[in-house]
């Protein structure tokens, strides 16, 4: 009996294996002809058929309108409804590339490799309770329920933790688990009506009255009843259906209204600093203006480059200035008010690595704030879960079909990682200034490229002349002497 199954496995090795080497003599012998042959037709069939019959109709088709117009278009005609967009515009807007950093060299050295930087940022430094970070990056705003899953806004709170620097609730509802395991939790005031408790207002470290967002604008916000079944709605205390998020607050129907909100939450939570989110808007001044005299110890600004859980296209593209003009014109108008010691300016939209942030920072920016970046280092290797059957989204969005095979400790660890590893670069990259803090870094550590964003920033270009009143004025009386008596020599 067992000679006869050794025989038989025997035999079915020897016979899949001679399959194996006859198919493998086919292919040699005729694989090239019948390629070519195959790849002979279609290209006949390419060069002579008419248009209206050629499938190159498509290639030109797509010249003409990119694939996002196409897919987008088709989601139109299929559901007859608003399209929701994840993660913000495609559209490419002037960014920081048109800045580079004047290294240090020899008129000023580079500061030495085992120097310590301080990259210490306060946020709302006049206030009661000022915020202080160890770290000039944050979290942007991912809400619980209405965006993100309970792991995911744990992990958030465990990574930023990890290096000292704060969380930010979003919209969403108030999760206890965010508070226990943040170190620094930045509560958002939203425009509906959870999360607005004396007892949850008093947890925060700082509290950002929602006004707009970059990919939104101040747009109302829709969400259906199936995107909220589970524990959110109940964190929510909302009703069963559809749930929104109104454009206006209640308390706020005029500009003036902004100041005694402001005050009621400073006297809840007892003096921890008090901003506002925006988007910016061509009337950026005037609304700048209208916080100030509002007297608000932050403002958060999202460029035209942000992202979002889901936004309608015509927003997400056509809104908001970009990021770069938002920025030079808050600082300029910041300074000029003389408030730049008392108002933190955070910038956020479109930040995706080190240098970016430091150009933002330079340009009078106290913190930037970054949202899908993190997403995707938070998600790293775990999307291999999702692909390429399911989009990553699908593991961090709280109506996520795979949010519970999202691991939230991987996901702590990954974020603590990317920060941690941009605040080194940082940290490298203000030694070849010559400086050892954060603070010290400023516009005139930057050239432009191009005169489109020398104008917008108001940073000289980099192919004119450095003037000497200009290196005085940068690195001092006493540096620029011994700088100038070198060449005397």
């Amino acid at each position: 009996m067992e000679n006869d199954i050794s025989s038989f496995w025997l035999g079915a090795f020897t016979a899949s294996f001679t399959a194996m080497i006859c198919t493998g003599i086919f292919a040699v012998i005729f694989a090239r002809p019948l390629i070519k042959l195959i790849i002979g037709r279609f290209t006949k069939r390419l060069m002579s058929e008419r248009y209206p019959e050629n499938i190159w109709e498509m290639v030109t088709a797509m010249t003409r309108i990119n694939p996002t117009m196409v897919i987008e278009n088709s989601l139109r005609a299929d559901s007859g409804k608003i399209i929701e967009r994840p993660f913000g515009s495609p559209r490419k807007f002037l960014n920081f590339d048109g800045l580079i950093f004047s290294p240090a060299q020899l008129a000023v050295l580079p500061t030495h490799e085992k120097a310590p930087v301080d990259m210490k940022v306060t946020i709302g430094p006049k206030a009661k309770k000022p915020l202080t970070l160890n770290i000039p990056l944050v979290s942007a705003a991912l809400g619980y329920g209405i965006g993100v899953s309970e792991k995911m806004k744990i992990a958030m709170a465990k990574g930023t933790a990890a290096v000292g620097t704060a969380t930010n609730t979003g919209e969403g509802g108030f999760l206890p688990e965010d508070r226990a395991n943040s170190k620094y939790l930045i509560l958002q005031y939203n425009s509906a009506t959870w999360s607005k408790e004396p007892e949850i207002l008093k947890q925060a470290d700082a509290i950002e009255i929602h006004i707009g967002q970059g990919a939104t604008a101040g747009s109302a916000s829709f969400i259906p009843p199936e995107f909220l079944e589970g524990r959110a709605r109940d964190v929510l205390q909302v009703p069963p259906g559809e749930v929104v998020v109104p454009a206006r607050h209640q308390e706020i129907n005029k500009p003036q209204d902004l100041k005694p909100l402001v005050n009621r939450l400073r006297k809840v939570t007892e003096g921890v600093p008090i901003g506002v989110k925006i988007c910016a808007s061509a009337t950026l001044e005037a609304d700048l203006e209208v916080a100030i005299q509002g007297d608000v110890d932050f403002i958060s600004i999202d460029g035209g480059q942000a992202g979002t859980k889901g936004g309608p296209p015509i927003l997400e593209d056509d809104f908001g200035l970009p990021t770069i003009y938002a920025l030079s014109r808050a600082a300029d108008y910041l300074e000029k008010q003389g408030v730049k010691d008392r108002i933190s300016l955070l910038i956020g939209g479109g930040f995706f690595n080190p240098g970016e942030c430091l150009k933002a920072l330079a340009l009078g920016a106290d913190a930037v704030f970054m949202g899908t970046a993190l997403i995707w280092a938070m998600t790293h290797v775990q999307v291999t879960k999702a692909i390429p059957w399911e989009p990553p989204t699908q593991l961090v969005f709280y109506p996520g079909s795979m949010a519970d095979e999202f691991d939230e400790e991987e996901a702590a660890k990954y974020l603590e990682n990317f920060f941690t590893s941009c605040v080194e670069e940082m940290k490298v990259a203000i030694r070849a200034l010559g400086k050892n803090s954060l603070r010290q870094v400023n516009k005139d550590d930057l050239v432009a490229l191009d005169e489109w964003t020398s104008k917008v920033t108001k940073v000289p270009l980099a192919y004119e002349p450095y003037e000497p009143d200009t290196v005085q004025q940068k690195h001092g009386t006493k540096g620029f002497e011994k700088w100038f008596s070198f060449f005397q020599r």
